[in-house]
């Protein structure tokens, strides 16, 4: 992804949506040619020059420092998510270009995280990459999310499933919120590693196939994902509200482990009690089923009669 093009419409969208009176400047009279603040008054408000002010919005944010990065956040009135995102952008605008490199598709996840997901056994856990991958779960987790694995897809990815699958506007009640938030969190991953070739490849093919994937990008909208609460419909236990944690996994960077929890009492609690039941039904009959025999390979009548001594080892 181009730095120089992210930047300048980052920031362009910010000072969009500023007015002179939430920014606390006088109003002059006249029709505004543009939406939000104009070039001028956020340099005012940075304490910066209008040429500055210019070059930065062009996107040369190459060398500039903390202190102006933080005065630009307070006169856009930038929230946690948008500031960190501004210093991304710095941050590569800053070092030298790297080439795109792919992270594997199936990043492996360590066996003792896996063994911590199966630990959790009264709520949904996943692990996850910045592309919203999901790489691992319990089996709780994988329940829940069973109508994204009704897709043949793998890794499956949320935002596939929200952009791609029909199935996902009855399972989100509020799909415009969960289209906001994901787009808003591949936004912010792409800030913080514009070097990762798989996240390039998703965005070009979420770009190419949704239109409603497309409007969301250009909005430049960024969001952290560290906690909130998560409404869901599942096919089989009905409404799901539930209160969600995402906890960086320090020895794998990239990955995250997200847990979803009920409150006491509740009756998303009893859902998902319901749910854990039905799990396990399900695994016990994928169990239980009869799995067809082997086939078994078939040898030429010449190879039969004269072969002499142990059959060989048949991988």
């Amino acid at each position: 992804m181009d730095n120089q093009s992210e930047t300048r419409d980052f920031l362009a969208t910010r000072r969009a949506k500023i007015t002179p009176e939430q920014a606390g400047l006088p109003v002059s009279g006249g029709n505004r040619r543009v939406p939000g603040l104009r070039r001028g008054e956020v340099a005012l408000l940075a304490g910066v020059s209008v040429e500055y002010y210019t070059r930065l919005e062009r996107g040369n944010l190459s060398g500039v420092s903390e202190g102006i990065l933080e005065a630009l956040a307070r006169a856009l009135q930038l929230d946690e998510a948008e500031q960190a995102h501004l210093f991304d952008l710095a941050r590569t605008a800053s070092t030298s270009r790297k080439p795109l490199r792919r992270r594997p598709a199936t990043q492996p996840v360590r066996a003792s995280v896996q063994l911590m997901l199966d630990a959790i056994s009264n709520a949904p856990a996943f692990v996850r990459n910045g592309r919203l991958d999901i790489l691992a779960a319990n089996q709780l987790g994988y329940a829940l999310y069973s109508e994204m694995y009704a897709s043949p897809v793998r890794p499956a990815n949320h935002a596939r499933f929200i952009f791609l699958d029909s199935r996902a506007y009855a399972f989100y009640p509020d799909w415009d919120r969960a289209a906001n938030d994901t787009v808003a969190i591949l936004r912010t991953e792409a800030g913080r590693d514009p070097y990762d070739r798989g996240l390039t490849d998703l965005v070009g093919e979420l770009s190419t196939r949704s239109e409603e994937f497309r409007t969301r990008w250009a909005a430049h909208n960024v969001r952290l994902h560290h906690s909130g609460i998560k409404h869901l419909r599942h096919p089989v236990v009905g409404d799901l509200h539930l209160l969600y944690e995402s906890l960086d996994l320090s020895a794998d960077a990239g990955l995250s482990l997200l847990v979803y929890t009920a409150e006491p009492g509740s009756p998303t609690g009893d859902a998902l009690r319901l749910l854990a039941s039905w799990a396990a039904t399900q695994q016990s009959k994928t169990q239980t089923e009869p799995q067809p025999a082997p086939a078994q390979p078939q040898q030429t009548q010449q190879s039969a009669t004269t072969r002499s001594g142990p059959a060989p080892h048949q991988p």
